[in-house]
């Protein structure tokens, strides 16, 4: 097999999966490990891969966010392991603020059999799934974006210091250990700063595809977040990056029934 043949074979076996492995791509293309290393450099010259400890990944701007409509789909058994894990967190009574986002919005399929909620978002997907429930829902004042049909808010329209929010379910668009969470868009990037100061437990819920890069905004370091909600398909060299900080990082395994495990590390 050529080299450019089996270059465009290891963006075709990218595209199916998160990461690909050196091990694996020795084994799919039966090459040693200094051609599947140099495979991978030269991929990564032309900028369509990101190589990570032991393999890549496929490269994903940093200044433009994917559509709503392509998130809801794009890694969604993933997604739903994550919001159901994030169920496991929330208990009858308590006062919760969903974010806007693809990962968040599954949390809402789980939480219907739990008992006087009172649910704070500015997401209208969410509003929309829970209005048949009997939960207390608040929706925050402010603009519509119509993109992500959520609603980024301003200090003089809605006033956060009346809040008191137990848990915070909040999503990223990018997670690295040296910088925190970051995302795409300014103004939601500032109401999840505010929900982040006025939340007792801070809960990012993120699929694996989003470590190890920074996107266009920063919202907050990881010494503000308690707990990392993903899937189990982040490296090992990305779970163990985190032990040295405070954050508690969760793996909630990807599931094709309903049933989940998961290994808080």
């Amino acid at each position: 097999m050529l080299p450019n043949e089996r270059h465009t074979k290891i963006l075709d076996l990218l595209s199916t999966k998160d990461v690909v492995t050196i091990p694996e791509l020795m084994t799919e293309f039966k090459i040693s490990i200094e051609t599947a290393r140099r495979d991978l450099t030269i991929l990564e010259k032309q900028n369509r891969i990101q190589k990570i400890y032991g393999g890549a990944k496929l490269k994903i701007s940093t200044f433009s966010e994917p559509t709503m409509e392509s998130r809801l789909v794009y890694h969604l058994l993933q997604k739903e392991s994550i919001g159901k894990k994030c169920c496991d967190f929330i208990k009858d009574g308590d006062c919760i603020f969903i974010d806007s986002g693809s990962t968040t919005f599954q949390i809402v399929k789980y939480i219907k059999t739990k008992k006087n909620l009172t649910i704070i978002t500015n997401s209208l997907p969410v509003v929309n799934e829970l209005m048949s429930t009997d939960f207390e829902i608040i929706i925050i004042g402010g603009k519509v974006r119509h993109d992500e049909s959520s609603i980024v808010t301003y200090d003089y329209i809605f006033d956060f210091s009346q809040l008191n929010i137990q848990k915070s379910f909040i999503c990223a668009g990018g997670i690295t250990v040296e910088n925190g969470i970051s995302d795409f868009n300014m103004q939601e990037a500032v109401t999840r700063k505010i929900i982040i100061e006025r939340s007792n437990e801070v809960f990012v819920a993120a699929d694996s595809s989003k470590f190890d890069r920074n996107v266009t905004i920063s919202i907050a370091a990881l010494n503000k977040i308690n707990y990392i909600i993903t899937d189990s398909g982040l490296s090992k060299y990305t779970v163990n990056s985190f032990k040295k900080t405070t954050t508690n990082l969760i793996l909630a395994e990807t599931f094709s029934t309903k049933k989940t495990k998961s290994d808080a590390l």
